[in-house]
């Protein structure tokens, strides 16, 4: 995988825009992303003004392809962010979060030695097609002009409205008692934490995401992503 190199960017580049795709690292933010490749490209060209932006967060503990775009090409964010996304990954069994991830403690822990293979395969069939989705209260939704995940840390409860999304794809690729290993290809505003740990109640059991990595969004693949450092 090639690396970001600030020196194969021009000023043209910079004047009528330039798309990038960029593996984020791990615990980075997607918002670290773009303020490293601005501040390489204002060192550069000594233009303090430079529109960068991206095109679909990823979570900190998540890794994987992350669309950049630079000047004119910020004003297609939107329509890559409708692009479908594939992700791989796993989910463990027999515990809970709050974040429904590894960002918090396990919270909660079940059994789970009733949970087969078939089992796990079997219901990841009825996890695809249009599906209402409850967000988790750690996400950076907001309600009432406030992130969701400040709620969260106040340990305050709100109502979180369910919305439409659409899993095209869930593939189980490998159970590991207790990983379970998938690939899944959604919609735009799908969480997979809360697919995690909708799938752990669903085999009265509990599960949280454990590992994600993105993989395509839409026809751009990680394959050709530039490693940032």
């Amino acid at each position: 995988m090639q690396k970001f190199d600030v020196n194969q960017i021009k000023e043209d580049d910079i004047q009528d825009g330039k798309m990038l795709l960029v593996d984020k690292p791990l615990t980075w933010t997607s918002f670290d992303v773009v303020k490293y490749i601005r501040k390489s490209l204002v060192s550069k060209f000594k233009i303090k003004r430079i529109k960068v932006g991206h095109a679909g967060t990823l979570d900190p503990l998540a890794t994987g392809l992350l669309i950049i775009c630079i000047g004119k090409q910020t004003k297609q964010i939107s329509i890559y962010q409708n692009l479908s996304k594939t992700y791989t990954g796993k989910f463990k069994l027999g515990e809970t979060t709050p974040s429904y991830d590894a960002e918090t403690e396990v919270n909660k822990s079940f059994n789970y030695d009733h949970i087969k293979e078939n089992d796990i395969i079997n219901l990841s069939q009825k996890f695809t097609g249009k599906l209402m989705q409850k967000p988790p209260i750690f996400s950076a939704l907001k309600k009432n002009g406030k992130r969701m995940y400040e709620y969260a840390r106040e340990n305050k409860k709100i109502e979180i409205q369910e919305r439409e999304i659409n899993i095209y794809e869930f593939e189980i690729i490998k159970f590991t008692d207790p990983y379970i290993e998938f690939k899944i290809t959604c919609s735009k505003g799908t969480y997979i934490r809360s697919i995690a740990n909708d799938f752990g109640k669903k085999l009265n059991s509990g599960s949280y995401l454990y590992e994600l990595r993105r993989i395509n969004i839409g026809e751009f693949s990680i394959l050709n992503a530039l490693q940032i450092e």
